[in-house]
């Protein structure tokens, strides 16, 4: 059995005992209806969060106001009609023992949708850092207008039963608009000083404390440091800590940085540490001595655990890991570490999954999350002989989803250990969890009773001898190698040889390709003190810095003095030079010690043309079917043995 002593210990705040001290934190999940009314979908999710047995569960963003939503499908408070759907919430919310938050939020000008339509208002007409367009500037009735929404709003949260409430006042919303000199530029009473500025802020926590009552614990998420060039930082929250603590605020929820904020910090990629936000929740705690919620990337309980035996923070916030995995303090309670699905902080599904592509969570790793409804608990009623061609991240999930539901599962891999690609991706610095996740699936899937038959090659004939009754295509992708002249010279080699130990790097590199194998592969070599020129012949960069990984691979590289060409393609190849064409003008370069190959991967899948022609059942996953993320993979890998 686990001690957790400090993790597991109650808290009170003010008549409310929390039974513990990890919090599942607001994270929106698209899930609701468009109307703002709370869906069967949403109370699936939440059902499924609340097993967890986190001490305190903070709805996603609620909107506050009409003309204060991120998208239409985000709940809404601010009419009497969404009490019965916000009821129901509540109650799910409550089901293991928890206590149920609802969070007030209002989008001010981060929401391209009203941008769109021209309903977003901001304390400025300031341009979104997002979006690039500008609100309309709030006027004086606007102001008092939007203060009173929150206040009734988190009446109705009361009413609906709900324990607590949170103020939304993090990560570039209204509340951090009014509180930044780069989006608040007004002279009248709420802009100038910091002090001023924050004057919005503090009218919210009174609105709410006069409308919930004083018995009612309120919650201020805040993000503690603005983190962008002109921004505020921690010193200069702590100046207005006591005005926030007499306004009714009871406890602060320390986050960091805005959506406009450099390397994606609001959902920091794996390249920041465990607790790398701590320091200031610490520093909050100590100057205000109130009960702080400290955030940043939290996966491992024991470390939570450390954090506030130390007193550096009262309570821990797991997001993107109770999305990876809703049972990890259950198993943590029962000393099952091993068995925890760490979280991998790639943000695929429950970042930008959402706010690039307008869809609603997942996790890249867990293919329950989100999918709650059509995630199937009982045995399939007719048990198949099932084989799955490929051990990577889309045959692994098939696997374990296939016997999970009572099927007679093979899994074979013609290479001598399972994992697929993960094998080279988790080689780039910062990328090592990925392959503790690997490693884990892969255990998870041999302790299941599957065994997994690496250096095995599926034919043809093995197939038509056997004769399973389905057959899942996982092959993966396979390296594209062009047609160029010199490509069979010595020095030339791909990012596999390389990633993999079996070239050892040079002095100095040319790699070609920019995509994510391409800029993966150059940070691996600038890391042993390679110099690395990257060529890609797209005009720009394939890996967008406004993902939180692609920013941490540019800045990577930038620091490493790296040199990254684009609009510029290789030609030939000489023993000891190239022939680059740029602009179409051919353009000599000489002194590397190793062209690496890396201009991507296309699907493998041989077999397929076979099982099409015998008639064999089967469906092509992942990068068999084309080569994607590890979300597509095993989402894919999963709904093919949910459909079995």
């Amino acid at each position: 059995m686990s001690n957790l002593r400090a993790l597991l210990s109650p808290m009170t705040i003010k008549n409310l005992e929390i039974p513990n001290r990890a919090v599942l934190p607001p994270m929106g999940t698209g899930l609701c209806n468009r109307d703002g009314t709370v869906s069967d979908a949403q109370l699936a999710y939440m059902r499924r969060q609340a097993a967890s047995g986190a001490g305190l569960l903070i709805t996603e963003i609620t909107a506050v106001h009409p003309d204060g939503v991120v998208v239409p499908a985000q709940i809404a408070a601010w009419d009497d009609r969404f009490i019965p759907g916000l009821k129901q919430l509540a109650e799910v919310m409550h089901l293991s023992g928890s206590k149920a938050a609802m969070q007030l939020h209002h989008a001010g000008r981060e929401s391209h949708y009203l941008l769109k339509k021209g309903r977003a208002m901001g304390p400025s007409a300031a341009p979104s850092l997002i979006y690039g367009q500008a609100p309309r500037e709030m006027t004086p009735e606007d102001i008092q207008e939007v203060i009173l929404s929150f206040g009734t709003a988190a009446a109705r949260a009361r009413q609906a039963g709900f324990d607590a409430v949170e103020i939304h006042g993090a990560h570039g919303y209204l509340l951090t608009q009014f509180l930044s000199a780069i989006s608040n530029h007004r002279t009248d009473y709420y802009g100038g000083s910091f002090a001023n500025r924050a004057r919005f802020v503090i009218d919210v926590l009174r609105s709410v404390r006069k409308h919930v009552g004083d018995d009612f614990p309120v919650l201020l998420r805040i993000s503690a440091e603005e983190y962008i060039k002109g921004g505020y930082t921690v010193d200069d929250l702590l100046t207005i800590l006591p005005d926030l603590v007499s306004a009714g605020m009871d406890v602060l929820h320390a986050s960091v940085g805005t959506h406009g904020s450099p390397a994606g910090i609001t959902s920091a990629p794996p390249e920041f540490d465990t607790g790398f936000n701590v320091w200031r929740a610490q520093k909050i705690k100590a100057a205000a001595n109130i009960p702080v919620i400290a955030v940043g990337r939290f996966n491992d309980p024991r470390k939570a655990d450390q954090v506030i035996a130390r007193g550096e923070a009262d309570f821990v916030a797991f997001g993107r890991q109770q999305l990876c995995d809703p049972d990890f303090l259950t198993k943590a309670k029962q000393g099952r570490y091993d068995d925890i699905r760490l979280c991998i902080a790639c943000n695929q599904g429950c970042i930008e999954r959402e706010m690039f592509e307008g869809k609603s969570i997942r996790c890249a790793i867990n293919p329950e999350t989100g999918q709650e409804l059509v995630y199937p608990q009982a045995p399939a009623a007719v048990p198949r002989k099932v084989w799955i061609v490929g051990a990577g991240p889309a045959g692994l999930t098939a696997a374990y989803e296939a016997q999970r539901l009572g099927h007679d599962v093979s899994i074979f891999d013609q290479e001598n250990a399972a994992g697929g690609n993960i094998l080279y991706a988790c080689k780039a610095p910062h990328k090592e969890i990925y392959l503790d996740w690997i490693e884990w699936l892969t255990r998870q899937v041999e302790q299941s009773g599957v065994s997994i038959r690496t250096g095995t090659q599926i034919t043809e004939a093995l197939i038509a001898e056997e004769k399973p009754e389905r057959v899942i295509l996982a092959t993966g992708g396979e390296k594209i190698i062009p047609a160029i002249s010199g490509i069979d010279l010595p020095h030339v080699v791909d990012a596999w040889q390389i990633l993999d130990g079996r070239v050892a790097p040079g002095r100095s590199a040319l790699v070609v390709g920019g995509g994510l194998i391409g800029m993966e592969t150059a940070c691996f070599l600038a890391a042993r003190g390679c110099v690395v020129t990257l060529i890609e012949q797209m005009p720009s960069s394939p890996v967008p810095k406004f993902t939180s990984h692609g920013y941490s691979l540019h800045k990577y590289l930038r620091e490493k003095a790296s040199i990254l060409r684009f609009g510029c393609s290789l030609k030939t190849i000489q023993p000891d030079s190239v022939t680059l064409i740029v602009n179409d003008q051919e353009e000599q370069q000489s002194g590397f010690d190793h062209v690496v190959l890396a201009v991507g991967m296309r699907p493998r899948n041989d077999l397929k043309a076979y099982l099409e022609e015998s008639a064999t059942p089967h469906t092509v996953v992942g990068d068999a079917l084309k080569v994607r993320r590890i979300m597509e993979a095993t989402e894919e890998g999963a709904k093919a043995a949910w459909e079995l």
